[in-house]
């Protein structure tokens, strides 16, 4: 679990760094803040029924253009089935593009570490990370205010058990403040 913080520490202040410009001052930048809801499953050979949960945590928005903008979060996400659910520190780096004022269309890898399991059989099971593919949409109002929703496809067979394929799959829908 330290080692999972630790590594995530890192990649957010190597992110920060990164934002700096040449003057020593910070490029365009913007904190923030979302929460929502999560419905996800399993899939493959554990193929479920979906499961409703929440998700919470941060984010750093970076523009690289007016209409181009990268945004690596950290979440903390409730994932799985009713009886069967995994805790997940979730990164995903968002690339964003916005085709109209405040619409961006959104698209990136996710890396997951798993932190927690509903049950003892599902954490003796499971693989601690997860990696996949996110894609969305959202809107930003001037306020800061912004809403989106994502679906999430999990690529990574997260089943420690010879011969037996699981992944996870999600949709979120949220909103959340950018400072």
């Amino acid at each position: 679990m330290k080692k999972v913080i630790l590594t995530m520490a890192a990649v957010l202040a190597v992110s920060f760094a990164n934002a700096q410009d040449k003057k020593g001052g910070s490029s365009d930048m913007k904190f923030g803040v979302k929460a929502g809801l999560n419905n996800s499953n399993y899939t493959g050979d554990a193929d479920s029924d979906a499961a409703t949960s929440f998700y919470v945590g941060g984010l750093v928005d970076f523009a690289v253009s007016e209409k181009f903008h990268v945004q690596p979060e950290l979440l903390y996400s409730v994932e799985g089935a009713d009886e069967d659910s995994m805790t997940f520190l979730r990164l995903p780096i968002m690339a964003k593009y916005y085709v109209a004022d405040g619409f961006s269309l959104q698209a990136g890898p996710e890396f997951a570490f798993k932190i927690a399991a509903e049950n003892e059989l599902t954490d003796e099971f499971s693989k601690s990370l997860d990696y996949g593919l996110g894609l969305g949409a959202g809107y930003e109002l001037e306020s800061g205010l912004f809403f989106d929703a994502r679906y999430n496809l999990g690529l990574a067979n997260i089943s420690d058990v010879d011969g037996f394929d699981v992944g996870t799959s999600s949709i979120q829908v949220g909103l959340g403040y950018r400072f």
